[in-house]
């Protein structure tokens, strides 16, 4: 039975299927009208507030309603809002082509424009198999990808993730994708710290490309942070031993920084922090500040090389979206690139990074089933599981995540849990008071829900 929902909600469940949703749920639980937006709030159509904890699936870095990219929006929009991107350009793309050129790890000089973050994924992998085909290296034709990746839900992009809820179900249609065990340092079977790390398991990678490098073009990752498995973090080290192993075995790396690029893990991008140059970086979420869908995949002059010729060679890259280059959204990326220099938000981050960790350790450390939290950058996670010292999950039917979240919702707080891992990624205008409310909310939600179910205490 529908509760009573306004009119808005009833037309939408006329019409409208949402994503990544069970569409049943809404019976019980509608989908919130939202109306407005400004800085890390949203206000519903009764004029509820909701802290924006999730920067609305990770994409919003300056708040909503910013007044300066609103600004950069309206201001191109009145002199061009999109052109066919072959055999044409425009100054918004050339500026952010320069910039991300500027910015990003050195080596990477070559912009190639998509729409999101799975098409930039279809793209790196489409090049890195044609660059060796075109190098005469026919076999290399597979990927290498790590358990519980999470790239992108595009048949290629799904091929080579691995989180089950998500590709299980087209597994008779994916790629014939090579996995190696990835890091998992809250279950290390290594029994190793994060902070004192050696990552031996980076040799589960190892073994995999010893076998199989001669048919393998490249391996991809998502670098110190597997979001979608519930924000699993992982040291730097760990991305300097995998990118000499890919030198090694003649293997291209690619750098899916979807996620975590722009400053997410507390630099710009998280390949910084292992000092080193992917073959190929993918970027999307943040790069327009949550405004509109953009992506860009970054390589090198040797990768361009390989398709540059002439025409009748037929080694051209023949990928291509109708909204490539949207002068629109290279517009506000640019803005939105602009506003890290000016304001000096890496040094924000840093700032309020450590205030948000320091603040949660101490807050959920007295939770009954907090297994751990974990913080890179700007990004924290609570892993709720029902036995503390064996660390044995909570049953995925329970749903106690969604559960929490919905408790959070109604004391105006927007999470968005992975499982049973609550986690946030609030955007950078956030302040120590709004951090305070965020972690508050979220501890009084997990509280009244363990309350209210009865669930026996391991200690």
């Amino acid at each position: 039975m529908i509760p009573t929902i306004s009119n808005l909600q009833r037309r939408d469940l006329n019409h409208v299927w949402h994503p990544c949703s069970q569409m049943k749920d809404y019976e019980d639980f509608p989908p919130i009208v939202i109306k407005s937006g400004k800085g890390i709030y949203l206000y519903d159509e009764n004029g509820k507030q909701y802290l924006d904890a999730v920067s609305s699936w990770w994409v919003n870095l300056f708040g909503h309603a910013n007044e300066r990219i609103s600004t950069a929006l309206a201001n191109q929009a009145f002199q061009l809002e999109h052109v066919i991107f072959a055999n044409f350009t425009h100054e918004p793309a050339v500026l952010l082509a320069e910039k991300l050129a500027k910015i990003t790890p050195d080596g990477l000089t070559k912009v190639f424009f998509a729409d999101n973050g799975s098409s930039a994924i279809e793209v790196a992998l489409k090049m890195s198999f044609q660059y060796h085909m075109q190098k005469n290296k026919p076999n290399k034709k597979r990927f290498l990808a790590l358990t519980d990746a999470y790239h992108g839900e595009t048949l290629g992009a799904l091929s080579v993730g691995g989180v089950d809820l998500y590709n299980e179900v087209y597994q008779p249609l994916l790629l014939d994708t090579i996995r190696a065990q990835g890091p998992d340092c809250y279950r290390c079977p290594y029994n190793e710290s994060p902070d004192s790390c050696r990552t031996p398991c980076i040799s589960s990678v190892e073994e995999k490309l010893k076998v199989h490098q001669a048919e393998l073009a490249a391996i991809i990752i998502e670098p110190l942070i597997q979001a979608a498995a519930g924000m699993k973090m992982y040291p730097p080290t760990y991305l300097k031993k995998l990118k000499e192993l890919c030198l090694r075995y003649d293997v291209h790396l690619i750098a899916d920084e979807v996620a975590v690029g722009f400053g997410r893990t507390g630099t710009m991008f998280a390949c910084e922090q292992a000092d080193i140059t992917p073959d190929f970086m993918c970027l999307a979420k943040g790069l327009t500040g949550g405004y509109l869908p953009l992506s860009a995949v970054l390589t090198t002059e040797d990768v361009y090389d390989a398709f540059y010729d002439d025409y009748e060679s037929m080694k051209a890259f023949l990928h291509s979206h109708s909204y490539t280059g949207n002068p629109l959204a290279c517009r506000v990326a640019l803005e939105v690139l602009q506003i890290f220099e000016d304001d000096n938000y890496l040094d924000e981050i840093q700032e309020k990074g450590a205030y948000m960790n320091e603040l949660a350790s101490k807050v959920f450390n007295h939770q009954p089933y907090l297994g751990e939290y974990r913080q890179t950058g700007m990004v924290g996670a609570i892993e709720l599981v029902k036995d503390k010292v064996t660390k044995e999950s909570f049953p995925s039917e329970e749903r106690i995540g969604y559960k929490i979240y919905q408790i959070a919702l109604e004391k105006g707080l927007l999470l968005r849990p992975l499982g049973n891992v609550l986690y946030f990624m609030p955007p950078y205008v956030i302040t120590k008071e709004e951090i305070n409310k965020m972690i508050s909310i979220t501890n009084e939600a997990v509280q009244q829900y363990f309350e209210s179910t009865k669930v026996p205490t391991y200690e």
